[in-house]
């Protein structure tokens, strides 16, 4: 039996997270993402567990005492000491699909976007928690370069990805668009590959990564950002990106159903002024939930209500990110859900 590439809506064990060091980029915000990763440990073990991959021991005994007081259940939590170059788990951690009915977990090779940051530690990761035995299901090495945030499923043989971003040279050099979508095809399981040609973000350093821009929710439904500010810069390619996506038809050949999310106010830095990417399609699905990114604007209430449409019967979370996009990436960018039956039962050294 092939493959398949699990939808983030399959049940999951828990989802995984890498602490920054105080030697980061992070380190002039330290104290401000760790309230925010704090506030997603808190709300995601509400629901599951937390894998969280920490720099040092010491950093392990601080979080382990934190969350407590906290009053995230222990038996929710596992701290494992594996230092790594960023925070970005979405790009470095392990994706997971379903063989012959049982977890598996797909090591690929992250390379900074394409060898724009340092990336040497974040891509040796998977391998040192499969080390310490995090994991209880196997996970497999593959030699293709590929990022969580560059690519979306609905569960059922339908991959979603940005030309920008999977037929960049930076990426593989070496593979053309029929080679590549061979390898995802036999790789991920998945039998068709829908190719967005428009949609980018200002500040967005992934090469237009799809998790920025449109999401599944479901096999019948995207939500995608919507620019509705025709003086925007955005304004033109996210208009393209729209009519892209009304073109659309789902394998049954029917079209999507289509959830546009709304555009917040301009974001910038406040130390040099450029852009940030703030977007709301940067959301994570976990069991029963659903968290969304916020960034202290007026559009944010209307975000969660459209995806409080889009996902009924799940709580709507809001986290804010105003933090996060100050390093050029958003709530969705800093996971990645483990599928059930891949997280080991046992305390993690």
């Amino acid at each position: 039996m092939a493959h398949r590439l699990l939808p983030e809506w399959h049940p999951q064990d828990a989802v995984q997270l890498t602490w920054p060091s105080p030697d980061s980029d992070w380190a002039p915000l330290l104290e401000r993402i760790e309230a925010t990763l704090e506030a997603m440990v808190v709300a995601i073990a509400r629901y599951q567990a937390v894998l969280v991959a920490v720099p040092d021991a010491a950093t392990r005994s601080h979080l382990a005492h934190r969350f407590a007081c906290l009053g995230v259940e222990a038996a929710r939590l596992r701290l494992v000491v594996a230092p790594a170059d960023d925070t970005w788990t979405r790009d470095h951690g392990p994706l997971g699909v379903a063989h012959d009915g049982t977890p598996l977990l797909l090591d690929y090779v992250f390379t900074g976007w394409g060898g724009k940051f340092e990336a040497v530690r974040d891509n040796t990761l998977t391998r040192r928690l499969v080390d310490v035995g995090a994991f209880a299901c196997p996970v497999e090495a593959r030699d293709l370069v590929l990022e969580g945030g560059a690519i979306d499923t609905d569960g059922e043989g339908t991959l979603l990805t940005t030309e920008a971003c999977l037929l960049n040279p930076n990426r593989n050099p070496g593979l053309d668009r029929t080679a590549l979508e061979a390898r995802l095809k036999t790789e991920l399981g998945v039998s068709r590959v829908l190719w967005l040609a428009n949609g980018h973000l200002e500040g967005d350093d992934t090469d237009s990564h799809v998790d920025t821009l449109v999401r599944f929710c479901d096999p019948a439904t995207l939500a995608y950002v919507r620019c509705d500010d025709p003086g925007d810069p955005h304004y033109p390619a996210l208009a393209a990106l729209e009519t892209e996506l009304h073109a659309l038809r789902r394998a049954d050949g029917e079209p999507y159903r289509l959830v546009a999310l709304p555009w917040p106010r301009p974001c910038h830095d406040p130390v040099d002024g450029h852009r940030l990417p703030a977007t709301y399609a940067n959301f994570l699905i976990i069991n029963g939930a659903v968290l969304v990114p916020t960034y202290g604007d007026a559009a944010d209430s209307r975000a969660l209500a459209a995806l409080g449409e889009a996902f009924p019967g799940r709580d709507i979370i809001p986290i804010d990110c105003l933090s996060v996009i100050r390093q050029h990436g958003s709530l969705h960018c800093l996971t990645m859900q483990l599928p059930r039956g891949s997280l080991a039962d046992t305390p993690q050294p």
